[in-house]
């Protein structure tokens, strides 16, 4: 059979994208969250755009913007896209550095749409950084390769005598001893996991409970909406729960669509996730979200969205799931791209921060005009959320109001250090920085 031309599959996605212009989908309709009320626009309100960025990375003695009575500064540069960090018990950080790696038709698309520009790409660096800091000022003076040779690594977890890795294809294990610079050992696969996905659903983050008897693994779908098939989907859009050594897998929750940042909230050990919603039902449609994750649960996707709202891709094919769809707790924007995702649990920040959650928003592509960008934060009161996101760490867009599309850098992991300050991951301008309250 005759392989599609280039042109042609570009335009059957611009058809597609006027199709669903047009489509009639109805009146807005409004959803109750547990902060507040949620009003979502019909699917043909607005049309389906691409507007990718253009990373120039930062000029010297400049960094993103915060609130007043917090400071910014550069804890690491010169990683290659740093996308997810990981405080380990004894207080070591690690980086790890990886990136989508496009090839054939995805590679000659990604630069026709500028998508190449937006983001790392090319060869993965495929390694874990290690950053010590050994005299308590807040600076790291010891950084090492820790772990390399590994396959877009992501997630990371120290459980007793074990350093584990989530590889986009598998979870590995490694022998450790806290305080080791560098591991050399070979690790051991203890569970495979479906590889690569749509856009950057290739990350697989990683969470230890906290008595360390099970581990949980996120796994981002394989497509927007299910458009290859279900048996595509096996194992995916989905958070695993498996045992230290691999085995007892079993789905913890169901329906995430990309399920990638997950923290324990404080004082209640329960499960939360951000998640990165489906595109190409336009502006406002469909909102990434924060949300506790509830055990046998699902989320709705590729059927609905937000509870039961169904997806008129999907209509009709299966009410059951429609039906069960849990709301998420905590709307984050549409196509922010809310990837980074961490509870305050120290107390150096003012009170409203504590128990609060931090979240990194990696930004937008599919949106005529950009959102994320940032990160933002969540108060929590009494274990809930207590109020809508708001705006903690900006400036990452190099002309807000312009047609340049420049961004100087796009935040992704978020991280906690003892000593109570945060860091944020920057992979597109290969910097870690760091914020405290002066």
């Amino acid at each position: 059979m005759r392989q599609p031309t280039l042109f042609f599959l570009i335009l059957l996605m611009l058809l597609n994208a006027a199709c669903l212009r047009n489509r009639p989908e109805g009146a807005p309709t409004t959803v109750e969250t547990a902060n507040g009320t949620l009003t979502l626009p019909p699917a043909s309100e607005t049309k389906f755009s691409f507007r990718f960025s253009k990373a120039i990375g930062w000029p010297d003695n400049q960094h993103p913007t915060t609130l007043a009575g917090f400071e910014v500064t550069e804890y690491a540069r010169d990683l290659r896209s740093p996308r997810w960090i990981y405080v380990a018990p004894n207080g070591d950080v690690f980086v790890a550095e990886a990136n989508t790696e496009p090839t054939g038709f995805k590679k000659i698309l990604y630069s026709i749409v500028g998508q190449t520009r937006s983001q790392p790409s090319g060869e993965s660096a495929n390694r874990i950084t290690l950053f010590r800091d050994t005299n308590g000022d807040g600076q790291p003076d010891l950084r090492e390769v820790f772990l390399n040779g590994l396959n877009q690594p992501f997630g990371m977890a120290v459980l007793g005598n074990s350093f584990y890795v989530a590889n986009t294809d598998g979870l590995l294990q490694f022998p450790y001893q806290p305080g080791q610079t560098r591991i050399t050992a070979p690790g051991k696969k203890i569970l495979e996991l479906p590889a690569g996905g749509y856009n950057n659903h290739w990350t697989r983050n990683l969470l230890a409970h906290p008595d360390g008897t099970k581990l949980y693994i996120s796994v981002g779908s394989a497509s927007n909406v299910g458009e290859h098939g279900m048996d595509y989907e096996v194992r995916r859009a989905a958070i695993l729960e498996i045992n230290p050594d691999g085995s007892g897998e079993r789905i913890y929750a169901g329906g995430l669509r990309n399920p990638v940042g997950m923290a324990w909230q404080p004082g209640t050990h329960e499960l939360w996730t951000a998640v990165n919603e489906r595109d190409e039902l336009g502006d406002d449609l469909v909102p990434d979200y924060l949300t506790s994750v509830k055990e046998g649960a699902f989320y709705g996707w590729p059927y609905a969205y937000f509870g039961q709202h169904e997806d008129p891709r999907r209509k009709g094919e299966r009410p059951d799931l429609v039906a069960k769809a849990v709301v998420p707790d905590v709307p984050l924007g549409a196509h922010t791209a809310s990837l980074g995702l961490t509870f305050y649990d120290k107390t150096a920040f003012p009170a409203n921060y504590h128990n609060g959650a931090f979240v990194g928003q990696h930004g937008s592509w599919n949106r005529s005009s950009f959102a994320g960008y940032k990160v933002v934060f969540v108060p929590f009161q009494n274990g809930k959320p207590a109020g809508r996101p708001e705006d903690f760490l900006t400036g990452f867009i190099a002309d807000p109001g312009g047609e340049s599309r420049e961004v100087y850098g796009r935040p992704v992991g978020v991280a906690v250090l003892p000593d109570g300050s945060l860091l944020v991951a920057d992979d597109a301008g290969q910097r870690i920085w760091r914020v405290r309250a002066k």
